[in-house]
């Protein structure tokens, strides 16, 4: 009965024995269970490893058991314990393994399945990024190592990042924790916050990573050195485990801007009332007007909404929030 709490079936017999007879010394039990005495001096040691049982001190060959309540606290614990280290050595090994595959699809070598398209000179890196942008449709997911951006950099991202978010994208970023100390970096970083980015912090990154929609993926040609040249990547055993890379990666991360607080069904009280101006017949406009927003925010609260609501018109999102009872029945 204990031994998916790593408690063998003599072992749990001693154990339920002895708290039937407190008393008994190991002659005793040995001769109640009908066990061998080194079967049972085994036991007694595991039981001890475990702290269910200590001497008494009474006398050499008899033991204290702690109490089932306590036990099975305390065996518990060591489960979740057992359970927690074995689940961070799982993540650290799917980490490892997408970073090899990383590593091995930037360095342009064949696999499988594997579809690239190489990219070479700034201006075409450019050109195939705001392709790629463009053609967009959920998420982006970019890991960007190097520290400290430079001010005019920053600045020429923001036009393409407000034009994803506006489009109801979400763009998701992890950057160095040194950029924590970059004033022209955070100001940026609070833009893209402001507008519904998300931005974490990692003490180092894998690799110079943006992945597309879960199908794309850009990387560089040399790891060492990214102006070098880059690569577009497709295929869905390498996808799925780059997806994965990030994945650790952010889940490892620390968020640089607080998060909007969200209800129980992931709605910020922004996008609520969104919710009920939709509801009422308001245009983008009004509805921007009535929260003190931009229209481009407004538009973007109506794709979220959307989005979350599995709709592919603003008539079907009405119905739907009613279904969900995210609106009352009238309203639709």
């Amino acid at each position: 009965m204990l031994a998916a709490l790593g408690i063998d079936t003599d072992t749990e017999r001693v154990y339920r024995a002895m708290l039937a007879h407190r008393d008994e010394g190991i002659s005793a039990l040995s001769q109640r269970l009908a066990l061998p005495e080194d079967t049972l001096r085994d036991c007694l040691d595991r039981l001890h490893s475990l702290a269910l049982v200590r001497p008494s001190g009474k006398a050499e060959s008899t033991f204290r058991v702690l109490g089932p309540e306590q036990a099975m606290k305390l065996l518990l614990a060591r489960q979740q314990a057992e359970l927690a280290a074995q689940q961070e050595r799982l993540e650290s090994a799917r980490a490892a393994a997408a970073q090899l595959v990383a590593e091995c699809a930037a360095l342009h070598r064949p696999s499988a399945g594997l579809r690239t398209e190489e990219l070479t000179g700034a201006e075409e890196i450019r050109d195939r990024l705001a392709r790629l942008a463009a053609d967009v449709r959920h998420e982006v997911m970019t890991l960007a190592p190097g520290g400290a951006h430079t001010e005019s950099d920053l600045e020429a991202s923001r036009q393409p990042n407000a034009t994803l978010l506006d489009r109801g994208v979400t763009v998701r970023t992890v950057y160095l924790d040194s950029v924590r100390n970059h004033q022209p970096t955070l100001q940026h970083v609070q833009w893209l916050h402001q507008r519904g980015g998300h931005v974490r912090t990692a003490p180092s990154l894998p690799i110079r990573m943006i992945i597309a929609d879960r199908t794309e993926a850009v990387l560089p040609l040399d790891t060492a050195d990214a102006s070098l040249g880059a690569v577009v990547i497709r295929g869905q055993g390498v996808l799925t485990a780059l997806c994965e890379l990030f994945h650790s990666t952010w889940q490892a991360a620390t968020p640089l801007m607080p998060t909007r607080e969200r209800d129980a069904d992931g709605l910020t009280p922004q996008h609520r009332a969104a919710l009920r101006l939709l509801a009422q017949g308001l245009k983008d406009e009004a509805v921007a007007k009535r929260l003190g927003v931009s229209t481009r925010t407004a538009r973007r609260f109506a794709a979220e909404l959307m989005d979350a609501l599995e709709a592919r018109s603003r008539f079907e999102a009405g119905v739907h929030a009613v279904q969900n009872g995210w609106l009352p029945a009238h309203r639709v």
